[in-house]
This record gives C-alpha cells, sequence and structure tokens, in this order.
C-alpha cells in the first residue's frame, strides 16, 4: 500500500530497481554521512592531538565509529525528533552524537565534537563522500555492464554488413558490429574523463578561513590538517571557498553524467529504428501483453523507458550543475534544498540502465531483412565505382555515376554490372569493380578493441 501511496514513481512503481540508493540518498543515509563526518573529525582532533584531548583515550575509536558503522532506522529517527526541537538538521546530529558520548561515558569530551565547524563543513564533505561511494559501487559497475554488453553484442555482429541511413537515406554500408562498437567506444571515452572529475569537499569553518580554529589554536596549521583530514575521507578539500563548497567540479560531474545519458539516447533511439525496420526482432516471454488492443504488437518498451528517464535525469541533473555553483555572497540556503535532489537523477539513470539491459537481451538479430535491404539497395556501390574512376582520372567519374544512380530506374546487381561494362577502362578495373557488392562493400575499422 505504502508503494501505491508513492508520488514519485521511483519510490513507487521502480522503488525495486532502485532501492540500493537509499544507503546513499535517503534522508536516513544523509544523517549517517553525516555522522560519519562528525565522528571521524573528532578523531582527527584527538590525533593531533588538542590540548583538551590529550587524555581521550584512543581505544575508543572504534567504539565510536560503531556510532555510524551500525546506525539503524530508530538512530535516524531519533535524531529527526531532536531536529524538531532544534530546527536545524546538523546541530540535531552533533546533540545525538552527544547523546552517545553521554552513554559511553565520554562525557568530558563532548564539547570537542562539532568544534569550530559550520554546517556546511559537514554538509559539503557528507554530500560528495556519499556521491563518491556511489558512483564506485553502485553507479559506474552498472554503466560498466551495459558497455560489456554492448561490446559484447559488436564482437558478436562485426561480421554483419549492414545498410547505412544517413539523413535516413540507404548510404554506404557499414558492419552492424561496428555501429553497436561506436556507442561502446563514446561511453569509454565520457568515463575516462569522469575519473578525472574529483569529489570536492568545503572545510574550512563559518567562511573557509578557519576563523575559530585559528583564534582558539593558533599554533595549529589548520589548513594542512583540513587537507589531509578530507583526504583520509577519499576527498580533495576546496582551497578557497565561501561558507559553502563552490560545487564546480560536482557540476562537472552532472554535465558528465548528462553527457553519458545523451548517448545512451542516441543509442536507444538508433536500436528502436532497428527494431522498427525489422533489423533486429525481440525475444518474447509467456504472458506479456504487447500491446492491449493489437495482439500481434510487440512494442520496444524498453529503450523507450530507458529514453524518457535518461531524460528526466537529465533536466534535473542540467538545473543541479546551473544552479549548485551559484551562491549570493558568502552563501544562501538554496544549494541546501536544491543538493538533497541529488539521488533522484541518479536513480532515473538506474531505472534506464536496468531498462536497456533488459531490451539488449531481447534483441534477436533478423539476418535475412539485413541482408535483403543491401540486396534492394545496390545504388550505393556507386560511391565505391566512382571513387575507383577519379582514381585513375577517369573523366566526369561523379557525374557518370550521379546519372546512372539518379534516374527513375531501381538500380540492381544486373544494372550495375551492365554499368560496369559500358565503361572505358581496362579489364582490370572493370573486375575490381564487379567484385564490389553491398555486403562486402563495409570499409576497415578497428576490430577486437
Amino acid at each position: 500500500m505504502e508503494i501505491l501511496n508513492a508520488i514519485s514513481p521511483i519510490d513507487g512503481r521502480y522503488r525495486n530497481k532502485v532501492e540500493v540508493l537509499e544507503n546513499y540518498f535517503s534522508e536516513k543515509a544523509l544523517i549517517n554521512y553525516r555522522i560519519k563526518v562528525e565522528i571521524e573529525y573528532f578523531i582527527a582532533l584527538c590525533s593531533i592531538p588538542l590540548e583538551a584531548l590529550k587524555d581521550f583515550n584512543h581505544d575508543n575509536f572504534e567504539k565510536l565509529r560503531d556510532i555510524y558503522r551500525n546506525f539503524t532506522i530508530e538512530d535516524a529517527q531519533r535524531v529527526k525528533d531532536i531536529e524538531k526541537i532544534t530546527n536545524h538538521d546538523v546541530k540535531a546530529v552533533e546533540y545525538f552524537i552527544k547523546e552517545q558520548f553521554d552513554k559511553m561515558g565520554l562525557s568530558a569530551h563532548k564539547e570537542y565534537i562539532h568544534f569550530g565547524l559550520t554546517s556546511q563543513d559537514i554538509n559539503n564533505t557528507s554530500v560528495p563522500l556519499s556521491m563518491k561511494d556511489c558512483s564506485e559501487e553502485i553507479l559506474l559497475p552498472q554503466l560498466n555492464e551495459i558497455i560489456d554488453l554492448i561490446n559484447q553484442r559488436a564482437e558478436e555482429w562485426y561480421k554483419i554488413p549492414m545498410l547505412a541511413h544517413t539523413h535516413g537515406q540507404p548510404a554506404s554500408p557499414t558492419s552492424l558490429g561496428k555501429e553497436f562498437k561506436v556507442f561502446a567506444y563514446r561511453l569509454e571515452q565520457q568515463l575516462a574523463y569522469f575519473a578525472m572529475i574529483p569529489f570536492n569537499a568545503k572545510f574550512g569553518g563559518a567562511t573557509g578561513n578557519y576563523n575559530a580554529h585559528n583564534v582558539a589554536y593558533p599554533q595549529i596549521d589548520w589548513i594542512k590538517f583540513g587537507d589531509d583530514f578530507v583526504a583520509s575521507l577519499g576527498l580533495e578539500r576546496s582551497l578557497y571557498t565561501t561558507q559553502i563548497e563552490n560545487y564546480d567540479n560536482m557540476a562537472a560531474y552532472f554535465d558528465n553524467l548528462r553527457r553519458i545519458n545523451t548517448i545512451l539516447i542516441d543509442f536507444c533511439r538508433d536500436i528502436w529504428m532497428y527494431i522498427s525496420m525489422e533489423y533486429f526482432k525481440q525475444k518474447i516471454k509467456e504472458g506479456e501483453v504487447g500491446s492491449s488492443a493489437m495482439p500481434h504488437k510487440v512494442n520496444p518498451i524498453d529503450f523507450e523507458n530507458a529514453e524518457g528517464n535518461l531524460g528526466m535525469a537529465n533536466a534535473i541533473l542540467t538545473h543541479l550543475s546551473m544552479k549548485l555553483p551559484i551562491s549570493r555572497m558568502q552563501r544562501d540556503l538554496t544549494d541546501s534544498t536544491v543538493s538533497r535532489n541529488i539521488g533522484v537523477p541518479i536513480a532515473h539513470i538506474m531505472i534506464a540502465l536496468a531498462s536497456i539491459k533488459k531490451g539488449l537481451g531481447k534483441l534477436i538479430l533478423n539476418s535475412d531483412k539485413v541482408d535483403s535491404d543491401l540486396e534492394n539497395n545496390w545504388a550505393v556501390v556507386a560511391e565505391a565505382l566512382q571513387t575507383i574512376l577519379r582514381s585513375i582520372d577517369y573523366p566526369n567519374a561523379y557525374e557518370t555515376l550521379k546519372a546512372l544512380t539518379r534516374t527513375n530506374t531501381h538500380i540492381t546487381k544486373d544494372s550495375i554490372k551492365q554499368f560496369i561494362e559500358t565503361l572505358n577502362v581496362s579489364e582490370e578495373i572493370k573486375e575490381r569493380m564487379r567484385k564490389i557488392t553491398p555486403q562486402n562493400y563495409i570499409g576497415v575499422y578497428p576490430q577486437g578493441e
């Protein structure tokens, strides 16, 4: 019943496809990541050590880490209950941790929780950390699986000649496998760029200058401390910030994701077209209905579903990348409400990837249709013939072939053969031309890479 009452299809119809994302982008997950940053920060202060924390027993470090390692839904609810009083989500996290310190007999040191920090030191470290974890553990493996599936089809079908279509018109033949490889290659290129985008954190106090830290402990190199602490979490600290993260690299992350999605949309549309042209048939699962009115239909719904969800993701990613780097003066609150939606486009991408995977698994090559389209379009070898003629300085080679192919007569194997015999060229050249067919005129391209 809860699923049927869900407002968003992410939490309703498609919940089973994106449930894993609750570990990174749910309210509980955000609270948990905040607690992790707070605990690790406290441990880092003890490791300096600050004068007041010299006597803190380091044997307690792992017990502290268990607060976020063993975080439960009941713990999250306790934080939310505290927030009802504080009306401040990060302060509620601080008070929750202080309660845990009290329970562990560590009350004497609890005032060094959140010492010298502002909320955005926690938020702008927690959110990129959750994004990084999700990318490495969920999103990239899923994207790589799709690339692997496309590469498998490319290898399986790389010897299958296929009529190309430029501007929707028959064009120089290609290889079906090579056309699949184009998309795998494009995705691989974008993932290479993706890997170069760092996950940045802002960590530096109220306005990014360690004001409170420095006035309390001027002898400590807080810049180095901050750099080292953020690096220990697997992130990079932005050196110059206001109260909030600059978000420029996060915007680059969203933009890169949008390019990946755009390539996948292009792929889905091409496969949709190939299915409509009957180059592919689709496996039929017993009991499934293709159309509520037309029993004969098996619609390419997987690729349509993927295209729609990728479009939704791109719309939100565009707003994220354009909004987050903009803030009035040293900060406003617009980034806070917007950043809570980072998991939404990721969820739509996950739904799309599942659909693409399903759709690829249903494709059955209709080789008869692929070959018949080649055989019915002998005009496409005209490019080959005129290029051979031009290579031997035959006069008006292009115009000669243009005159042949622009007639109202359908170009066939026989008409091409007859045309070759009329040419004033050597027998050797004619023999080269006779060997050209729509099936073998597919050029060269890397194979097995």
